[in-house]
């Protein structure tokens, strides 16, 4: 028992030392491995750093808005249809306002002219108290110059006269669109978007025959938008990523007839060199930049910008906001209005951005530039989106449990 002990222990210090020549061992040997993390998994997920970051941030900026503010970011998003007017498909809106849906854009052209009414009667009792001991034709003159007063009030110059069509729920009501139809020809009945995503466009007032340069194009939405007006005399739409390219000729293949994509020219190019290839030639410029898509950014890990390998470039997106809002303001003809949009919260890539444009504008470029005021955007669209009430330059939506749109930045300016 000694010798096979032995025995047994020297075999035990061989097996310890390596495995045995060829031809003596038993069978193959089997090794246990310790289970390890991938060193590409991130230990902190990127919707966990991009609260963080906004809890840090958005609580000083919102205060006692923030908690509700971060709440909607977490919640399901509200939608809007957008229709479209390409389609031959005509009973959609009876089928929307049979659901209590409403088209908010027919809703504040009628608020608009309601207020304009008042307005003009207003100034034409005034006038006409102040004429009671003038001449008859100079009553008749007083009263054309108060009514022209009062339609150029700011509601009237809000961009609410286009053909642009939006069905949204009522606040509160949390129904869903169902998805898109189509038509006869194929086209697609309507388009489901973030219905903030449409004040941009409507900021940018497009009229009759204007040259219109959509910088950051893709996915699409704002470029159907755009279209959707009718009146565009030209439409270039760029985008640098070839794949967003791509999903957007898809959406103006699905919503927009041929003879009508022929107008749209589709690019795929850096947008800060715009200002050097085609300077001083667009009427109307939309810059909707990339930023840090805050409800992507907190709901979504897949493509998020707080991963902690996109560190630099979630730094670095100020700068690049910069550039293609410049870029857009050399590409407008003077006289031209830009209209610079994100669907971040935050204030570095709004608002100062938007001030940094406007000093470089004038000491680099000696271009002026005046920054527009949209705050008549408030009242007319206030039964649909929740405003941040202390914005200081352009408008901002903020996403609210009753009307979880946005959110969405946005400020015209007007090169002088």
């Amino acid at each position: 028992m000694a010798a096979l002990g032995g025995r047994g222990r020297a075999a035990a210090a061989l097996l310890r030392r390596g495995p045995p020549p060829p031809g003596l061992g038993a069978g193959p040997r089997r090794y246990r491995y310790k289970e390890k993390w991938a060193a590409t998994a991130p230990r902190i997920p990127p919707t966990r750093l991009a609260l963080h970051h906004f809890d840090v941030n958005y609580s000083l900026q919102l205060k006692d808005l923030w908690p509700s503010v971060r709440a909607s970011l977490l919640c399901e998003q509200k939608y809007g249809a957008l229709l479209n007017n390409f389609s031959a498909v005509n009973h959609v809106p009876q089928e929307l306002e049979l659901l209590n849906a409403t088209d908010f854009v027919s809703e504040a052209r009628k608020k608009a002219q309601r207020s304009q009414q008042a307005a003009a009667a207003e100034e034409v009792g005034r006038g006409e108290s102040r004429s009671q001991e003038g001449s008859g034709e100079g009553r008749t003159a007083m009263r054309a110059e108060t009514v022209t007063q009062a339609e150029m009030s700011p509601l009237l110059r809000a961009s609410i006269t286009s053909n642009i069509k939006c069905y949204t729920f009522p606040r509160g009501d949390i129904t869903r669109f169902r998805p898109a139809r189509p038509d006869t020809l194929g086209l697609l009945d309507y388009y489901l978007m973030d219905a903030a995503s449409l004040l941009p466009v409507l900021a940018l007032n497009v009229r009759p025959d204007d040259l219109v340069l959509d910088l950051c194009a893709a996915p699409g939405g704002k470029t159907l938008a755009l279209l959707q007006t009718g009146i565009c005399g030209r439409l270039a739409a760029n985008d640098v990523s070839i794949s967003r390219t791509k999903r957007l000729h898809q959406i103006l293949h699905s919503y927009v007839p041929k003879e009508i994509r022929e107008t749209v020219s589709v690019t795929s190019c850096d947008g800060r060199d715009w200002g050097q290839l085609q300077g001083d030639t667009f009427h109307k410029v939309l810059v909707d930049v990339p930023c840090t898509t805050d409800r992507h950014s907190a709901m979504e890990d897949d493509n998020n910008i707080f991963h902690k390998r996109r560190t630099k470039e979630r730094q670095m997106l100020p700068m690049l906001q910069l550039q293609l809002l410049m870029a857009g303001i050399l590409a407008t003809k003077p006289g031209g209005e830009v209209v610079y949009s994100t669907c971040s919260l935050s204030p570095l890539q709004n608002e100062y951005v938007i001030e940094r444009a406007v000093e470089i504008a004038e000491t680099q470029f000696d271009i002026s530039i005046h920054v527009e005021d949209l705050s008549h955007f408030r009242t007319l669209f206030q039964d649909t989106f929740s405003f941040f009430p202390d914005c200081r330059l352009g408008e901002l939506v903020l996403p609210h449990l009753t009307a979880n749109f946005g959110p969405m930045y946005f400020c015209k300016l007007r090169r002088m």
